[in-house]
């Protein structure tokens, strides 16, 4: 259900006996550090994805591609992350009409993230982006894997043991400060 990069198809194919329904998507391999927690989360939650560069300004012929054809190749939610600018997920948003998620990545060439964070948050009326927090490409695959879970009774019941499984790891780490411990698992 995943790939490596970097990608010479305007989109690389995990498994090719499952259709990806998320595409996850970067500017450039620097960005795969923060957005491999996405792909890992999906990978947890047994849904189909792919992952790839798509550049905004090195490579914006593919990102128009990418972006236009993604629904017609099965894709029903994108997670794009960017830094700097972060123009990616909202070019992205102008070429196709599914959900994309941003995930502003704090880079060397940004402004703490507020950059990043501001070009996906600031997106006109009619081309939105869902935004998550600074280099949170895990709830982004949570909030892909919600939008899909409307229709997917699976992926309903996985997202409830998901949430059921955090509860429990904070309802242990209280047990153990009760009796005097703490274990930072």
């Amino acid at each position: 259900m995943s790939t490596t990069l970097p990608a010479s198809s305007p989109a690389d194919v995990g498994s090719p006996t499952d259709t990806p329904l998320v595409g996850i998507i970067m500017g450039s391999q620097s960005d795969l550090k923060i957005m491999s927690a996405a792909a890992e989360l999906l990978r947890q939650f047994g849904v189909a994805y792919e992952i790839t560069l798509v550049s905004a300004h090195r490579t914006p012929y593919r990102l128009v591609e990418y972006a236009e054809t993604a629904r017609k190749r099965g894709l029903r939610v994108i997670i794009a992350g960017g830094g700097g600018a972060a123009h990616l997920p909202g070019m992205v948003a102008a070429f196709t009409t599914l959900p994309v998620i941003g995930v502003p990545i704090n880079s060397a060439t940004s402004i703490s993230g507020l950059d990043s964070i501001l070009s996906m948050l600031q997106m006109p009326a009619g081309v939105p982006v869902a935004t998550v927090a600074l280099d949170g490409a895990a709830n982004g695959a949570v909030l892909a894997t919600q939008m899909l879970a409307l229709n997917n009774a699976r992926l309903a019941d996985v997202l409830e043991k998901y949430r059921n499984s955090l509860k429990d790891r904070v309802m242990r780490t209280i047990d153990e400060l009760r009796k005097g411990g703490f274990s930072d698992d």
